[in-house]
């Protein structure tokens, strides 16, 4: 059978593992198909595409849009997007300088904390990405201040954390609705985040078209439930590893992955919307 990972993350976002390197991580991994889908940005699927030419590896462009609802961050997973649309690049640019602005106020609210941290680091860190939490994370790691990513999002900048700062521009229903109009397929990403599966329901009617299943933090019995609720729903299904390379040392390339069916559901459903 063929499968695919729809979770991968390069280092034009928070991943570390570069365009071309990640088409050869995939290739060694036996999959046949990875979407990447880097926070707010489409940068690394021209060299990723461009990369697994010669392969048989297809490369599912995608996007993962951050949202806001009420006092909780929204991931928004996108399949099959027109990288090139023009309305969703022109989104997408105030939607980094947002991530910029928030990384400033994240480093404010560390020093309130007595944890002194330069955000020229972070943004060292980052380069041309679209920064994020895991370079704070990197940032703080490097610079002595904890001992491991992890112990940064837990003990600072995770989403119950002291330093948290939330403040994104886009709704939910505005996500749904954008990644719609560049001709792609809305997926709520891992949503045993959210914590609140009722607002899944609110979000089928808003728009949504599938929800992320497989999922490595996810337990059988998640998987189980959110199987069911896609099916009482009409949602389609996804799932991926949610890879970042060596930034989430212990999740490996395919650790979730789907059958290529599902794959090409998400592409009909991606063809009706243009």
């Amino acid at each position: 059978m063929k499968y695919a990972d729809l979770h991968v993350h390069t280092n034009e976002s928070d991943g570390t593992s570069s365009p071309e390197k990640l088409v050869q991580q995939a290739i060694r991994a036996g999959l046949s198909g990875v979407a990447i889908v880097d926070h707010d940005t489409v940068n690394a699927l021209p060299r990723a595409i461009s990369a697994a030419q010669s392969s048989s590896l297809t490369i599912i462009p995608g996007i993962e849009l951050t949202a806001q609802y009420e006092n909780q961050e929204i991931h928004i997973l996108g399949y099959f997007i027109d990288y090139l649309n023009a309305q969703l690049l022109e989104k997408l640019i105030l939607v980094r300088q947002n991530r910029v602005e928030r990384v400033k106020k994240i480093v404010f609210h560390l020093k309130e904390l007595g944890v002194n941290l330069d955000p020229q680091v972070v943004f060292d860190i980052a380069g041309n990405a679209s920064v994020g939490r895991m370079h704070l994370a990197r940032a703080l790691l490097k610079e002595g201040l904890v001992s491991s990513t992890s112990e940064a999002f837990q003990k600072y900048i995770g989403d119950k954390s002291p330093a948290y700062v939330l403040g994104f521009k886009l709704t939910p229903r505005e996500a749904f609705q954008l990644i719609k109009d560049a001709g792609g397929v809305p997926v709520l990403a891992h949503p045993y985040i959210i914590r609140n599966d009722n607002l899944i329901t609110q979000f089928a009617k808003e728009g949504l078209i599938g929800l992320e299943v497989y999922y490595p933090e996810h337990s059988q019995s998640m998987i189980n439930f959110y199987l069911g609720l896609a099916k009482e729903l009409g949602l389609l299904v996804t799932g991926g590893s949610d890879f970042h390379g060596s930034a989430k040392p212990d999740v490996s390339l395919g650790k979730a992955k789907v059958p290529w069916e599902l794959v090409q559901k998400l592409q009909a459903a991606s063809r009706s919307n243009r």
